[in-house]
């Protein structure tokens, strides 16, 4: 799996992988020929006393090691840049699928292992890839080449070689074996302790209100410490590799001068062959510490493919329809750049209907929603209240295909919305999630995501609309006033309010509002409501709301109870012919005043 997540990030990048093959290969034949010339010095040069041949011969060192050098150097510039550039789409990759995902696939892997994934896995990959191009090809062909060189050498002692080279192998094999594991359990360890540390930031407050700061650091401290367990496992095994290697190739350095000092001595092999088998010996050394290189990254690298691999192979739930509408996009464009044939959908400008709609997650034993059916009419609005729990989010979700119904089907302007490519049919949209969030820049920057293209002054109008002017003008710095992330250094009622111009930015047919002015007071709540109707009057609307107060003026309003529709109707139909929206009616009545 490893091997194949490489190989397809290669795509384009096949000449610099031959071209660092190749320097690697010069790399090897560079190293293994300088102990040759360096045995001839000494056997024909230094010994014989000819001076002519010692200046030949070391200018020929000289020129191997320049290009030993040279291609060594390039063999790892290159190898460096292919090994980035495989980081660089693997993350791309992973983030492209991450925003195909609905929220529901989001949910199977959690927010802090596929962050884990994009980042530390991708990372453990790509550092990978570069001992890979660094030293792959070059530590067979010199350990290889090494062996061969040896033997060529002297027969006799090369024993030594054929019995310490298998010895190694199978000492880094049962290192390596072992190591497989632990790197796998490794990375779900810390994708535990990143969720924990996760949740620990963002409720902090909680932790801090409920006095629960030292049942938390516990709760860390355990999932620490079964990563710092974990990790100190592995890295004992990887430090001894080094020294056992190194005990095995000692001794058999020892016994390769001490066999070859008698062969000298009983004239059976020169000064020069032994001091270039020694040479041998160590070049074996090194290839096999490539190697030991190479396996020890391996294991960790396999387990970060698999998980990486099973975010790309998840078959996102909401699937996408056909990427391009013939004929769509060369309408006159709205404000902020939308133009008006992209977004609405064939056959009305925003007509809205549910057609026994069913909504139930897998696995679960009972439907979230069932046999939903109404319809939504253009320049209406539609409100849902229910219960906690009722299903009323779930049901707005499903109209921009957030989810998709498990049974019946939705319909926008008379098409299927799954027949509709996403971007077009949430670009007819103006959505106002239940969070509020709002992303790290200006307030301008924030606004201008539902209309990149729009201008100061539509910016304003549409925060005049949405009742911001109060807090706006108290801003220094206006529409250039800098957001933390999330929209921190705001309330909660001044987020909604940006999300809600940012929605309105937008000029959409079909606009989704999910209790979207929960955090606003009386006052702001029934101004805000005004400004909405007029700027709205020829939208579709949906509402979800908690309030009744918020709703009471709906033309439709839709009463859901443990997933079902039991009744629909206008706020004076439903306090006489509901008993759940005369409930909730009664159970308010002493908040908002007389209904």
């Amino acid at each position: 799996m490893l091997v194949g997540v490489i190989r397809r990030q290669l795509k384009g990048q096949h000449a610099q992988v031959w071209a660092i093959v190749l320097l690697q290969l010069v790399q090897a034949a560079a190293n293994l020929l300088l102990p040759t010339v360096n045995a001839a010095i000494i056997d024909d040069g230094i010994v014989a006393g000819d001076t002519a041949v010692i200046s030949r011969l070391g200018v020929v060192m000289a020129v191997i090691a320049v290009v030993q050098a040279a291609s060594a150097i390039g063999a790892g510039y290159l190898g460096a840049v292919v090994a980035m550039r495989i980081g660089r789409r693997l993350r791309a990759e992973i983030f492209a699928r991450i925003q195909s995902l609905s929220s529901q696939d989001v949910a199977l892997f959690g927010t802090q292992s596929l962050t884990t994934r994009a980042t530390n896995d991708a990372q453990q990959i790509q550092a990978f890839a570069v001992l890979v191009f660094t030293m792959l090809f070059a530590g067979p062909a010199m350990g290889v080449g090494g062996i061969v060189l040896a033997v060529q050498q002297d027969v006799a002692l090369s024993v030594v070689v054929i019995v310490i080279v298998p010895l190694l192998l199978l000492v880094m094999y049962l290192i390596v074996r072992r190591l497989i594991p632990l790197y796998r359990e490794g990375q779900d360890l810390l994708d535990r302790s990143g969720g924990i540390l996760r949740e620990q930031i963002i409720g902090v407050d909680v932790i801090r209100a409920f006095v629960r700061q030292d049942y938390e650091a516990r709760r860390f401290a355990r999932a620490n410490a079964g990563l710092t367990a974990n990790n100190l496992q592995s890295a004992l095994l990887v430090a001894g590799m080094l020294p056992m290697i190194m005990l095995v190739v000692n001794i058999s350095s020892v016994a390769v001068v001490w066999f070859g000092g008698h062969r000298i001595q009983d004239g059976q092999m020169n000064l020069g062959a032994l001091t270039a088998f020694i040479a041998y010996i160590m070049q074996i050394l090194l290839a096999i510490m490539m190697a030991m290189y190479v396996l020890m990254t391996a294991p960790r690298a396999a387990a970060c493919a698999e998980r990486i691999q099973a975010v790309l192979d998840t078959k996102p739930s909401v699937r996408d329809a056909a990427a391009h509408v013939p004929g769509a996009g060369n309408g006159p464009a709205r404000p902020g750049g939308q133009r008006t044939d992209a977004v609405k959908p064939a056959g009305g400008p925003a007509l809205l209907q549910f057609h026994g709609v069913g909504f139930c997650y897998p696995g679960a034993e009972a439907p979230v929603l069932a046999d939903i059916s109404f319809t939504a009419a253009p320049g209406t609005t539609l409100a849902v209240v229910g219960s906690t729990g009722s299903g009323k989010s779930t049901l707005l979700n499903l109209i921009p295909r957030f989810l998709d119904p498990t049974e019946g089907h939705i319909t926008v302007g008379g098409r299927d919305v799954r027949e509709m490519p996403l971007d077009l049919l949430r670009g007819g949209m103006g959505i106002v999630p239940q969070h509020s969030h709002l992303f790290t820049g200006t307030i301008a920057e924030n606004l201008r995501m539902g209309a990149s293209e729009a201008t100061d002054e539509e910016l304003w109008a549409a925060l005049e609309t949405a009742q911001t002017m109060r807090f706006m003008r108290d801003l220094p710095l206006g529409l250039a006033t800098p957001v933390g992330q999330g929209g921190a250094s705001l309330s909660g009622g001044q987020r909604q309010r940006l999300c809600i111009a940012r929605a309105l930015l937008r000029q959409a047919p079909l606009y989704l509002f999910d209790d979207s002015f929960s955090a606003l007071d009386y006052r702001t709540d029934t101004r805000l409501r005004l400004a909405l109707e007029q700027v709205l009057a020829a939208a579709t609307v949906v509402v979800v709301a908690e309030r009744l107060s918020a709703v009471e003026d709906a033309d439709l309003i839709l009463v859901l109870d443990d997933g079902r529709l039991t009744a629909q109707g206008t706020h004076t139909e439903l306090l006489q012919d509901s008993a759940t929206y005369r409930e909730i009616a009664e159970s308010q009545l002493a908040l908002d005043g007389p209904l």
